[in-house]
């Protein structure tokens, strides 16, 4: 298989993977008559870190980057290569950033199709929003494009302070960075830190027939777009003086 063709199938797999867990978990703990309803945020802190644990495994082969901001993080720091055997270019970025955001639609769906007979007892459009994408609990865009921007820069950074995944930071280590981002830094956005994480589920929110499902909230989608690849970006630029 060539390069190409290893990106998009592993990162598509991986994040896949990652978004099946992570809007999983959020539905489990959110929507009506789950086992794990009103499992609280710190339950799903530690599902969305786990499920960047499964998806880093899954995508292993491509250097998981699983999140666009990641991409271009490696991309702006200057890196010539991540993982072993794949250039970063042009055509490469683009490949990681077309397979994640299949990916996270993918994942979403596949997530819907569990906790269907759920999604359609849930009577609250916001619950049923909650579990797919990102939202503010203080709707204020400057505040929150700075909250998703300084969240994604912290991840970013650590894994190209530890010259990236699967080999040197690893991917139990990239987990519990996320767990400690979603704990402390998640309250205010929801902390997508990751634009695929956040369009892809958005787009399925807005595709899938859920009964009283409401609006998607489009007008906000571009916070956690625009957020996390400045914070990614700038994580970038920055690791140069650390590495």
């Amino acid at each position: 298989m060539g390069t190409i063709g290893t990106i998009l199938l592993h990162e598509t797999a991986g994040t896949a993977m990652l978004l099946l867990l992570g809007v999983g978990v959020v539905a489990n703990a959110v929507l009506a008559k789950t086992k794990g309803n009103a499992g609280g945020w710190l339950m799903i802190s530690l599902g969305w870190g786990l499920a960047v644990f499964a998806g880093v495994y899954v995508a292993y082969k491509s250097g998981a980057h699983l999140n666009p901001a990641v991409t271009l993080g490696i991309l702006s720091s200057g890196a010539t290569e991540y993982a072993p055997g794949i250039p970063i270019t042009v055509g490469t970025t683009f490949a990681y950033l077309f397979a994640q955001l299949l990916g996270a639609t993918l994942g979403a769906i596949l997530a819907w199709l569990v906790y269907k007979k759920h999604y359609d007892a849930e009577g609250e459009p916001g619950n049923i929003l909650g579990t797919f994408s990102t939202g503010p609990e203080v709707r204020s865009y400057g505040w929150n494009v700075l909250t998703e921007a300084i969240g994604t820069f912290v991840l970013v950074f650590i894994i190209l302070l530890f010259g990236g995944t699967p080999s040197g930071l690893g991917p139990l280590a990239v987990a519990l960075v996320v767990v400690v981002i979603g704990a402390s830094l998640g309250g205010p956005t929801g902390y997508a830190i990751n634009p695929a994480r956040d369009l892809g589920p958005r787009i399925a929110h807005t595709i899938l027939p859920i009964p009283n499902k409401g609006s998607s909230d489009w007008s906000y989608a571009w916070v956690p777009i625009v957020g996390p690849i400045l914070g990614g970006v700038l994580a970038g630029l920055v690791s140069n003086a650390f590495i």
